[in-house]
């Protein structure tokens, strides 16, 4: 164990850290629920660093623009913050609520918050709890802002980064977004209503019930 912290990064020991505290605030926090969770402190941390545990923006844009079904896509933050944007399609389940949720043992989930931090501790209680298929939205919805919404292009890019910003362009605007062209060190947008700076846009969602928290059902499994 000594020897495979030593192989990680100063940010992947934080949220290593991030994992076992959350998790045990979680247990101490309710000390009156009934949910028992079995830790293997070493898989854990291994699974932690797999990046066949994260999915990308762009892979999630895809999936959602061509209504992929096969998956739950979870905003861990608060009510307030859920309202005033999420993800198309996210159902709203604060990272306290995460064990009494509906989400269900054998199904896809896909967890988000601005960042990893929130995302790893759900993900840690999850994969704790025997949930099967769980992953995490690489970067939170802070990358789903800066690659999706408002994707940047230098005015200095080559012929490739053009070519490739042209497709992510049609992939922002398909969500509200606003592409920006920097030149000169300030940023301009690629659509008639720009502005230097750029509100978050307003996408409707599915409401969840209780306010937008999801509540335990019973488990056939």
């Amino acid at each position: 164990m000594k020897e495979l912290l030593k192989k990680l990064s100063a940010a992947q020991k934080l949220a290593a850290a991030a994992f076992l505290l959350g998790l045990l605030a979680l247990i101490i926090g309710t000390p009156s629920n009934n949910h028992s969770v079995n830790v293997n402190a070493k898989e854990m941390l291994l699974s932690t660093i797999k990046t066949q545990d994260r999915v990308d923006v762009m892979t999630l844009a895809d999936w959602l623009i061509k209504e992929k079904l096969d998956y739950t896509l979870v905003d861990l933050r608060s009510e307030k913050e859920f309202a005033a944007y999420n993800i198309p399609s996210s159902l709203n389940v604060p990272v306290e609520n995460i064990l009494t949720s509906d989400l269900r043992r054998n199904q896809k989930i896909l967890l988000y918050g601005n960042d990893d931090v929130a995302s790893a501790q759900a993900w840690f209680i999850l994969k704790s709890s025997n949930y099967k298929s769980v992953y995490i939205l690489d970067g939170g919805l802070n990358a789903w802002k800066d690659k999706i919404l408002f994707p940047k292009l230098a005015d200095n890019s080559t012929d490739e980064e053009k070519s490739t910003f042209e497709k992510v362009k049609q992939i922002s605007l398909h969500f509200g977004g606003t592409p920006q062209l920097i030149s000169g060190g300030t940023s301009s947008a690629v659509t008639p209503q720009s502005a230097q700076v750029q509100p978050m846009p307003k996408l409707s969602a599915p409401k969840s019930p209780a306010g937008g928290v999801a509540k335990k059902k019973k488990e056939g499994c």
